[in-house]
């Protein structure tokens, strides 16, 4: 029975993650299209600031793509873990980053536009962080099973 169970919560979690990574096949230009749209909806943006947006979230995707292909690459050579240096250089460069298009998103918004991307961006980050949680906490769970 439990093996049973083991399966079936395998197959759920699998098909749930297939489904999530739909996004994988878009390129550059309708990533960029889609963020726009999405923070068009939310922020109400004026044309002016739909350009800017969707340039600099064009900019974000091709960069993102480019990073992860290489990323690909390196980890299909070697299965290699990062030493404490180069994850300590890696996030400070993920955090240098996120500082920047902050600052460059605080240029393109008003001040009330700001404000409610600030709420819907730590939103997001605190659902990710809960489903991460969550995810750590059913893998221990079946470990112990």
């Amino acid at each position: 029975m439990k093996k049973v169970i083991a399966v079936l919560v395998l197959f759920v979690g699998l098909n749930a993650m297939a489904q999530k990574r739909e996004n994988r096949n878009l390129n550059p230009e309708q990533i960029a299209t889609l963020t726009t749209k999405k923070m068009t909806l939310d922020l109400d943006l004026n044309e002016s600031q739909q350009s800017k947006i969707y340039e600099l979230q064009l900019e974000n995707a091709k960069s993102r793509m480019t990073k992860m292909e290489a990323h690909r690459k390196e980890n299909s050579e070697s299965m290699k873990k990062l030493s404490s240096e180069e994850r300590f250089a890696k996030k400070t460069e993920m955090l240098d980053h996120q500082i920047a298009q902050k600052k460059k998103i605080k240029t393109i918004l008003n001040a009330d536009q700001f404000e409610k991307w600030e709420k819907l961006n730590h939103n997001r980050k605190n659902r990710f962080h809960k489903k991460r949680g969550e995810r750590k906490h059913n893998m221990k769970k079946e470990n112990k099973e």
